[in-house]
């Protein structure tokens, strides 16, 4: 009977210190995501790409898609923010804000651009703290969109000054998404966006965790996950808790496009999947087996095709 208990007591020794662990390394890594500088080294290519839609592709709007632009100033509460004002061809139909995702960039929403511009859209396509032509942030960390909400609320004050100006939409890609969703909680401007676009949509940062720890392919990834969670609370300033903005989107009263890939390594399609199932308000949702933001790349024609379909939703 002794024997049973101390090989019970030694397993259950092992298994905390698994957890443990294991939950110490995945909590140092997602809190190196949010370090400003190595993600972004990381995904650096030699050589950009010669295709302004492809991601990594860098170049002002007339370099890249021969689009006369603007470019403005963001009054943001670090300082000022460089953006890039794109006017509608003829007969403006409505306004557009492009907020790119982690370690990403305002030539990221070149995809959203082209469709937009054709559309009779004006784009402005910002930055925000810690971007090139924007303030570094105190901490030198991204906030998961905690931190960088009223850097998107000055775009929106720029580009929509009250409630009675032309339509307003919201497009946010990755983290983009969960900047925009902070922004639509806390945000008294936030009555001001009619519509929202999101690729990828990191909603949550529990579940980026736990898609980690699946990733890692080791045991019980569920409890390693809930370890590197409760960790990240001694480890990271940030509330992370509050991270989760899925609730916002299902609440979102206008309509709503969403493009999620089910190969993405970085953000899990499954919380996409289910605000789109959550929403009871006209969605668009474009469902692809594309990696991160792959989903353009994967089949243009047909992201063009949702996103029009989206776009014809918000015509007077």
């Amino acid at each position: 009977m002794r024997v049973v208990v101390f090989l019970v007591v030694l397993v259950a020794v092992a298994l905390v210190g698994y957890v443990g662990i294991s939950g110490f390394f995945l909590a140092h890594t997602a809190a190196g995501l949010l370090t400003v500088g190595p993600l972004a080294a990381a995904l650096a290519t030699a050589e950009p790409p010669s295709d302004p839609l492809a991601l990594g592709y860098r170049g002002d709007p007339m370099a890249a898609l021969s689009l006369p632009f603007e470019t403005v100033s963001l009054a943001t509460p670090l300082g000022p923010a460089e953006a890039w004002l794109v006017p509608a061809e003829g007969a403006e139909v409505g306004r557009a804000v492009y907020v790119h995702g982690i370690a990403g960039a305002r030539e990221d929403g070149y995809r959203a651009l082209s469709i937009l511009h054709e559309a009779g859209w004006s784009v402005l396509l910002i930055t925000y703290r810690n971007d090139p032509g924007a303030p570094a942030s105190p901490d030198g960390s991204y906030g998961f969109g905690l931190t960088e909400w009223p850097d998107l609320e000055a775009a929106v004050a720029e580009l929509a000054p009250s409630d009675s100006d032309p339509k307003l939409l919201i497009v946010a890609e990755s983290m983009g998404g969960a900047i925009l969703g902070q922004f639509l909680m806390q945000s008294p401007l936030a009555t001001r966006v009619q519509a929202v676009a999101l690729d990828s949509p990191a909603i949550s940062f529990g579940a980026v965790i736990n898609h980690l720890a699946v990733q890692g392919g080791k045991p019980l990834p569920r409890l390693v996950s809930w370890a590197a969670q409760q960790m990240l609370t001694v480890i990271s300033p940030l509330p992370l808790a509050r991270s989760d903005v899925a609730a916002a989107f299902a609440a979102f009263p206008g309509p709503l496009f969403l493009a999620h890939g089910s190969a993405d390594r970085i953000v899990p399609i499954g919380p996409s999947q289910a605000l789109a199932a959550a929403r009871s308000v006209p969605t668009v949702s474009l469902w692809t087996g594309a990696d991160h933001l792959g989903s353009y790349a994967e089949d243009p024609q047909a992201y063009r095709a949702a996103f029009r379909d989206f776009l014809a939703q918000l015509s007077p």
